[in-house]
């Protein structure tokens, strides 16, 4: 099973644990989260994460999610060793990180590619919500 980091500022990555424990019923393997604080360096960052991987690692690699490109997080991200085993992608939604999640069997490669188009996919225009269709839905009044 492949790893996943999330490392956001605080509180986000703890947000989204707490929502994955909620969408699936129980806590996950391989599934962990670093808050960064306001006062925390990336170098600082990078030691946690590349702790991390450690740990998540089973020998199918490690995705790292971070919250905003060109932010502490992400540059810590940046400094990773990514050879092979570890892929960071910037931008994280609960929709990326839920297809991320289902993912997890396939292969790196492949898990980045789903994680990349649930973030895309989970960006949609919603059409205003007209009083005709409210009137439809409603009880006469």
């Amino acid at each position: 099973m492949i790893g996943i980091l999330i490392v956001c500022h605080i509180p986000l990555g703890s947000a989204f644990l707490t929502v994955v424990r909620h969408v699936f019923g129980h806590e996950l393997e391989c599934l962990e989260a670093i808050d960064v604080m306001p006062t925390q360096h990336a170098d600082e960052i990078t030691l946690l994460a590349q702790q991390a991987i450690s740990r998540l690692n089973t020998g199918q690699g490690v995705l790292v999610l971070t919250d905003i490109l060109g932010a502490t997080p992400a540059n810590a991200g940046q400094q990773l060793d990514v050879s092979g085993q570890v892929a960071v992608l910037a931008g994280l939604s609960l929709p990326m990180l839920l297809r991320a999640l289902t993912y997890r069997t396939v292969g790196l490669d492949v898990m980045v590619k789903m994680a990349q188009l649930g973030a895309q996919e989970g960006a949609i225009k919603l059409p205003p919500n007209s009083s005709d269709n409210l009137s439809s839905d409603s009880p006469n009044t």
